[in-house]
């Protein structure tokens, strides 16, 4: 009897798909800390860390809504409406409530109540009537953002001092040195690529983004699971505007802007495909954390003008799409 001896198997290295990102943050990394010593000092870090939670959670569900074939350009203008009703509910309840834990809770729900029903409508409009996700989500940009200018009359909503002084502790505290925006970034992180990887909600959102109608023939229900990913990215939007409103103890017409931008920008160089049919919630954090290093580098540096951020950004989604376009060319 002869011996045969299976050859090893060949260990594949990975590709610059997945590869790309990372080796950009570590450029990044390495730039700002030759170009300023204070870039990876503890109090630096911790701040771009908890300026970027916001972003970072509204972008894991992002991650979601376009890995299904979906967009969502409304999440920055909900954010600030959110923001506006939480402060107007909390103002209401002062006098009967008072200062403390029932009324952030009350707000707490509001937030959320709100987000999930606006990503709800949102997903309703386009899946059951049928109406392109960008045309739906362009005009709730719109409308959102008008309300938050007209609930504001033009200026701006502010939490009462006493309730502001109470809320802060939310942005500002939180676990061995580690803020409460941070922790909850990172939960929604660990949580979101546990569904998209381990669930089958998460291979359902690939489907649909990758050919619907085979998905719909493989007996996934098309039209539910947009919908959910929609809900996920308004509730998502809820829990970042959560995290938000103790920074500042307000919301304005301004509260938001560009956060769309961002949030998909993220998405995208993290190597979610545009089109759908592929995403990584691990990726999106990579982009999370590429896009707000660039901003921290810009303000701590004179290289280039702050104020150029969101053409930056804008430049690196159009590469970002261009070297997915080439690398499904080639493949």
């Amino acid at each position: 009897m002869t011996d045969t001896t299976l050859p090893a198997p060949t260990r594949r290295l990975p590709s610059m798909a997945v590869l790309g990102p990372l080796l950009a943050l570590i450029v990044l990394i390495v730039i700002g800390a030759l170009m300023n010593p204070n870039f990876l000092s503890g109090a630096n870090i911790t701040n771009v860390l908890a300026r970027s939670a916001f972003i970072g959670i509204i972008a894991v569900g992002m991650t979601f809504v376009i890995t299904a074939g979906g967009l969502d350009l409304s999440v920055g203008s909900m954010a600030a409406f959110i923001a506006g009703l939480m402060i107007l509910v909390m103002n209401a309840a002062l006098p009967s409530m008072g200062v403390g834990v029932p009324i952030i809770l009350l707000g707490m729900a509001v937030a959320l109540l709100a987000g999930t029903l606006a990503g709800m409508l949102n997903g309703f409009l386009i899946t059951t009537l049928g109406i392109e996700a960008f045309i739906v989500t362009l005009g709730s940009m719109g409308i959102y953002r008008s309300l938050i200018t007209w609930l504001a009359n033009g200026g701006t909503l502010s939490l009462g001092f006493e309730l502001r002084t109470f809320y802060r502790p939310v942005y500002f505290d939180g676990v061995l040195g580690v803020s409460w925006p941070i922790i909850v970034f990172a939960l929604v992180v660990i949580i979101g690529e546990i569904i998209m990887t381990r669930t089958a909600f998460g291979r359902h959102c690939a489907a649909t983004g990758s050919n619907e109608h085979v998905a719909h023939y493989s007996n996934v229900n098309v039209n539910r699971t947009r919908l959910l990913t929609y809900a996920a990215l308004g509730m998502l939007v809820g829990v970042a505007t959560i995290m938000y409103v103790p920074r500042l103890g307000s919301a304005s017409a301004s509260t938001g802007v560009l956060w769309e931008l961002e949030a998909i920008a993220a998405v995208i160089i993290g190597g979610t495909v545009l089109k759908g049919g592929f995403g990584r919630v691990w990726g999106t954090v990579i982009g999370v954390l590429i896009l707000s290093l660039i901003d921290n580098i810009l303000n701590l540096t004179d290289f280039v003008s702050p104020y150029l951020n969101g053409a930056i950004q804008g430049v690196i989604i159009i590469l970002a799409v261009i070297l997915q376009r080439e690398r499904k060319a080639a493949q």
